[in-house]
């Protein structure tokens, strides 16, 4: 006949032997997947075993722990708080999964879609809805595992049903303590939805020409053009004025402005410029327009409009003209340069 405590050996060699072999299960259940369906890195569901699978192990072994529990024959204390223990892993588990599964479905979403491409409007918007929402979600995720856990605690439930009764109150003190941070998430949804920015997109903020780098639900950071990052409430894109040269798309027109003597020839410039949009791979070949846009006193202002795909181009090739131009005028009419003219005037002889 055996003993209690060997009784107890059997049982804890019973519940290790269950968790052992839900392991083994899992494994091959996992590997049979791969083999079968032949999925690639990049693939869903290789995403979601990959990043589902230490999250669903625990969770796995949890719950097997918890069926295997009264085998073991604990002292009601001892298996109450070991109980309450496995059920608080269990909460932090099942969140831990979630957010594993909503990250790999946000990296096969955006791995489809090509940011760093020529014509990348969709997508940029894409990038910026699942970046927004995904952060939403796993925030709305660890809120409620963070309620679930702390309702497992009879003197935290106890308060909430005190707080429920006083809700009234507790709702006006809770809307004024969080009135910056419910608008600072409202502002995040409305530009997940709205999208007056977007990943990518090229903005003037602050007197600042950059970059949207990164959107969060309380900040956006803007990589500036000197490579500093300014970074901003996400409240200012929704509160105040800024430019988006990138809302519809990445188009812009550039301009360069040349200051040149009367005597200077327009015909000749504007066919150098033209030349010299020819011979560039900056140039998009929609638009370039030459004119003699205002006159001084001293020089007249000659004006090239150029247009390129996007506005890191633009600058190049702005850049690039003004040199050649300048580098032109120099060598061929030197006198169109800026001048200054003086006449003097000879007193007329006495008689």
């Amino acid at each position: 006949m055996q003993t209690l405590p060997e009784a107890l050996n059997w049982n804890w060699y019973l519940a290790g032997a269950c968790i052992l072999l839900m392991l083994i299960g899992m494994f091959l259940f996992v590997r049979s997947i791969k083999v079968k369906m032949g999925v690639g890195k990049k693939q869903l569901p290789h995403l979601l075993l990959s990043n589902c699978f230490k999250p669903g192990v625990l969770l796995a072994v949890l719950l097997t722990g918890t069926v295997v529990l009264p085998l073991l024959g604990l002292p009601s204390p001892l298996a109450g708080f070991v109980r309450h223990v496995a059920g608080l892993c269990i909460i932090v588990s099942v969140a831990w999964f979630l957010i594993q599964a909503v990250t790999a479905l946000e990296m096969y979403v955006l791995d489809r879609f090509d940011i760093t491409a020529k014509d990348n409007l969709a997508a940029r918007k894409i990038h910026t809805q699942f970046h927004v929402i995904n952060k939403i979600v796993i925030a709305v995720i660890c809120i409620i595992s963070i309620s679930a856990v702390l309702m497992t605690f009879d003197k935290v439930r106890q308060l909430g049903t005190g707080l429920l009764a006083s809700a009234g109150i507790a709702g006006i003190i809770i809307g004024f303590a969080a009135q910056r941070s419910l608008a600072t998430f409202f502002a995040g949804m409305q530009i997940a939805l709205t999208q007056p920015i977007r990943i990518d997109d090229v903005v003037i903020v602050e007197n600042e020409w950059g970059r949207i780098e990164e959107i969060t639900l309380t900040y956006v950071v803007v990589r500036i053009w000197d490579m500093r990052r300014l970074v901003l409430p996400i409240t200012h894109f929704t509160e105040k004025p800024f430019q988006n040269w990138t809302r519809v798309n990445a188009d812009i027109l550039g301009s360069v402005f040349l200051y040149v003597d009367y005597t200077a020839p327009v015909e000749a410039i504007r066919k150098k410029f033209f030349e010299i949009l020819d011979r560039s791979n900056l140039w998009d070949g929609k638009v370039r327009v030459v004119q003699v846009t205002n006159t001084t006193e001293k020089t007249m202002e000659v004006r090239m409009l150029m247009s390129a795909p996007d506005a890191s181009t633009a600058w190049d090739l702005r850049c690039m003209v003004r040199e050649k131009l300048v580098d032109y005028i120099q060598k061929e009419h030197p006198d169109a340069l800026p001048q200054i003219r003086g006449e003097s005037f000879a007193k007329a002889a006495q008689p």
